[in-house]
């Protein structure tokens, strides 16, 4: 059985093993994958010239050395917005594209809600870092969800002191970032775009409307009771790994 070749890039909180691991296992040697970790997070500060063409480059260098001409990308949150520019700029490379709740999707067709809600994002930046975190995920829900506290009596993992630093330049560069609207119309394979029911309308449920006004061939699935903070692919990997598996059947050339 011929295996699907899977990049797969985390958000900006976890690493790509930890956000993963469980839909990697349910899929097993039905694919042959790699899930990199953000090249935000591989020095100890974000560079100074970071922005998401950096994720782009560290994508390209990783299927290269795997000798992927063409592969099936997957992208959550902040490495969802980084899969959109790698779209933008290297579609020829790409069987399909999986939108776990991107970040952000370009600076067009923002609805004033939207960008209300960008303007209370850019406030971040005058948080302490004791209540940085707590707000972030606030603003990534519906207002009645209940985000539970962290586990009591743990210290934080070493990895977790980068993130602060790596959400607000990931916040930067979206500020100013130029995704290619009319690039991203002509990508003509699969995307499908994994929505939670409890996660801000305003924000991925936007996000998911604008983007499927622009990709040719666009399936949103909507998984209730879930949210940004406790996504799929941690929480219903069996069922998001067989919505995958006909994405990707569907991407690839016949045999």
């Amino acid at each position: 059985m011929e295996q699907f070749r899977v990049l797969l890039l985390p958000g900006s909180v976890l690493p790509a093993d930890l956000a993963y691991g469980a839909l990697l296992a349910e899929l097993g040697d039905r694919i042959s994958a790699v899930a990199k970790d953000l090249e935000l997070y591989a020095t100890d500060e974000p560079p100074a010239d970071y922005s998401l063409d950096t994720e782009v480059d560290g994508v390209l260098r990783e299927a290269d050395a795997r000798g992927w001409e063409r592969f099936h990308l997957v992208g959550y949150s902040g490495g969802g917005a980084a899969g959109l520019a790698f779209t933008a700029h290297h579609p020829q490379r790409l069987h399909s594209l999986t939108l776990l709740e991107p970040a952000w999707a370009g600076n067009w067709g923002w609805s004033p809600a939207h960008r209300e809600l960008w303007q209370q994002y850019s406030q971040l930046e005058q948080l302490p870092p004791q209540e940085f975190m707590g707000a972030f995920m606030r603003l990534g829900v519906r207002p009645e969800v209940t985000l539970g506290p962290p586990p009591g009596g743990q210290p934080p993992p070493p990895w977790m002191a980068k993130r602060p630093a790596g959400i607000r330049a990931f916040l930067r560069t979206f500020a100013t970032y130029d995704l290619d609207r009319e690039a991203l119309t002509r990508f003509t394979q699969p995307v499908y775009f994994a929505l939670g029911s409890l996660s801000n309308p305003d924000d991925y449920g936007e996000v998911a409307d604008r983007l499927g006004t622009v990709f040719p061939d666009f399936q949103l699935e909507v998984f209730e009771g879930r949210h940004h903070f406790d996504p799929p692919h941690r929480v219903e990997p069996q069922r998001l790994a067989a919505s995958l598996l006909r994405t990707w059947s569907r991407g690839e050339p016949a045999p």
